[in-house]
């Protein structure tokens, strides 16, 4: 079967040209191939579109109306490829973005208005939630993930660092003592984070890979690291939680850190989209944007 939009391009030609052997040389096709084509759309559209003749080729009432037609479908077909290529070049369109909670209000919204200031074409449709979600099913163009990646369907790039401290509040150090090696955790009240993760309700695992694990247990348990935060800095217990999280907490003296002697687990920042594809100009540039604002020091990591 031959393709339905190459017979309206050859069919348009040869309106154009009065002619199937100019339209032939035109579209560098041969004669015979440009016959087929027209051939081809009228036995589909069951009428005729040109009158033929040896001198000279005239269209139907049905072939003018079928030539307006193709014309404005081949222009939108261009318009639409000539969009598409523009969004491979320049950032432009609506980026859907997915990010997890804390670190989305904290860090990525407030980055959003300097990058818009730069990319003006671009805009946002902003998903916060610390659930894992489907990039494909769900239709986000790009999402920010926290911790060590295992789905190998995913093109990943990491953003920055995510380094990981054990906390607590200077009142609660002082009731109940500082811990100084990790077997002194079980008898501290450790404030537990739900979400999959090697950070846990029941256990915290501690190395640069995560190969010791303490297990813990504490009377509070919490899908989100700013309710921790709030906990711990009330004095309920200790955290265990990134430092773009109780970063202000910290060098302002609301939390104190303890076994810093101890490598904490260190997941990483990372942006993620979909493989398979060549990924649109507005994610190559938000995501270029996003590594080099964060950078290896990022700001929440400053003084500690």
């Amino acid at each position: 079967m031959l393709d339905r939009v190459t017979s309206m391009q050859v069919f348009v030609r040869v309106a154009a040209l009065g002619s199937f052997s100019a339209a032939a040389r035109a579209l560098n096709l041969s004669q015979t191939m440009v016959t087929k084509h027209v051939a081809a759309l009228e036995d589909r559209l069951g009428v005729k579109l040109l009158h033929r003749s040896t001198r000279k080729l005239v269209l139907t009432e049905g072939g003018r109306n079928y030539l307006t037609a193709c014309e404005r479908i081949l222009a939108e077909i261009e318009e639409a490829e000539a969009s598409a290529s523009l969004d491979r070049i320049e950032p432009r369109g609506t980026l859907r973005l997915n990010v997890p909670l804390t670190f989305g209000f904290r860090h990525i919204a407030p980055a959003l208005p300097e990058f818009t200031r730069i990319h003006p074409a671009v805009s946002f449709d902003l998903g916060l939630a610390d659930r894992f979600v489907d990039l494909i099913e769900e239709g986000w163009d790009l999402a920010i993930r926290i911790g060590r990646l295992k789905d190998s369907s995913l093109v990943a790039r990491r953003i920055a660092p995510c380094r990981t401290v054990v906390c607590a509040a200077p009142s609660y150090l002082k009731e109940h003592g500082t811990p100084e090696k990790l077997d002194d955790l079980a008898r501290h009240n450790c404030l537990g984070y739900t979400l999959p993760s090697a950070i846990g309700a029941n256990r915290w695992t501690f190395g640069q890979d995560g190969e010791i694990t303490v297990p813990v247990q504490g009377n509070l348990r919490a899908n989100n690291g700013d309710a921790l935060l709030a906990a711990a800095v009330a004095g309920q217990g200790l955290i265990y939680q990134p430092t773009f999280i109780v970063g202000d907490c910290l060098r302002d003296g609301r939390l104190v850190r303890v076994l810093d002697t101890y490598p904490t687990y260190q997941p990483g920042i990372h942006a993620v989209l979909p493989s398979g594809r060549q990924a649109p100009a507005k994610v190559r540039a938000f995501t270029a944007f996003l590594a080099e604002r964060f950078g290896p020091e990022p700001d929440w990591d400053r003084g500690l």
